[in-house]
């Protein structure tokens, strides 16, 4: 099996490859090679298993010639995780209308040219939806997203689907949770405080909290977003049906239970080095996203989920902090 992945030097890419260079299979099926695609060429996995070989590559997909080159390797999956974030896209109409749109439909319309019809994962977002909203969202409730990132990642919806109904590849979407708790620096990501208030007091940081306690996200781990992006590769086509963009299991937690469980964990020094920053445009993108899901489609299929947002804390601190943090 031959694996590409697109946006892998970015957290979940990276992770993403890692897995697989130390599984040496996807799916159940050995691995013999892996691509690794950016706009700037993404590290090696440190450790390959078995005989897998692993090449990296730097190109702007959005480049119909780039996007042909990465179809011409032919791989039976493709993982397309390469977006502008929501809040670069609103900020830069043109890059997030380039990078999150023409790149798509350009690795698309390659596949269909190369007649190869791999499996690829779409990574998409809950900003394709927008309010008024049920308390739980159900799996068919409309798309109508209210910010550009969420219209990009909604036609890139559409297009999968059309793709795969046309049988130019074997598409299947997943609307990933918001990921906490992201580790390195801030993202320009409009959900990026999600992360901030958890990870940033950890190392006795100060963090801004720029929406309201009662604001609520539907999140899931790093961890929890690889094993969702691997699973989605080996499902077979019948099982996954006619419907291919599904939204994944997650947590459904406001901000205050978020501090809360720091506090818990942590204590309440480390909570209290979260600061109310308002910031309206911020605010006003996260309230469009929903808080909870019915998820019934991911239930069905077998997709993982985090037991909670204290879980969540407890393996962030473990693993990616060594089991220590500032008190």
């Amino acid at each position: 099996m031959r694996i590409l992945i697109i946006g892998a030097a970015g957290m979940i890419g990276a992770r993403l490859a890692e897995a697989i260079a130390s599984a040496g299979t996807v799916a159940g099926r050995p691995v013999a090679a892996m691509l690794l695609a950016d706009r700037a060429a993404p590290a090696v996995p440190g450790s390959l298993s078995g005989g897998l070989a692993a090449e990296t590559l730097a190109a702007d997909v959005a480049d119909p010639a780039a996007a042909r080159q990465l179809a011409a390797w032919r791989p039976d999956v493709v993982f397309h995780l390469a977006a502008v974030v929501s809040g670069e896209a609103e900020a830069d109409f043109s890059k997030g209308y380039r990078v999150n749109v023409d790149a798509t439909w350009a690795l698309l319309e390659a596949f269909r040219l190369s007649g190869t019809a791999p499996r690829l994962v779409f990574a998409s977002s809950l900003a394709v939806y927008g309010p008024p909203f049920p308390d739980v969202v159900p799996d068919d409730f409309a798309l109508l997203p209210q910010s550009s990132y969420g219209a990009q990642k909604a036609i890139g919806e559409f297009l999968l689907s059309d793709f795969t109904r046309k049988g130019f590849v074997d598409g299947i979407g997943i609307r990933l949770p918001t990921i906490v708790v992201r580790p390195g620096a801030p993202n320009a990501a409009a959900s990026g405080f999600l992360s901030g208030i958890i990870r940033e007091p950890l190392r006795g940081v100060e963090a801004p909290l720029p929406v309201p306690r009662d604001v609520a996200a539907w999140i899931a781990s790093p961890r929890i977003a690889v094993e969702t992006l691997l699973h989605a590769a080996g499902l077979q086509s019948e099982r996954i049906g006619s419907r291919r963009c599904l939204t994944g299991r997650g947590v459904s937690v406001t901000v205050g239970e978020m501090i809360e469980a720091l506090s818990e964990v942590a204590g309440p020094a480390v909570a209290a080095r979260i600061r109310p920053t308002e910031d309206p445009v911020v605010a006003r993108i996260v309230r469009s996203w929903p808080r909870a899901f019915e998820t019934a489609q991911a239930r069905e299929l077998g997709f993982p989920v985090d037991e909670g947002i204290r879980a969540i804390i407890e393996a962030h601190i473990a693993h990616e902090m060594g089991g220590r943090f500032v008190p």
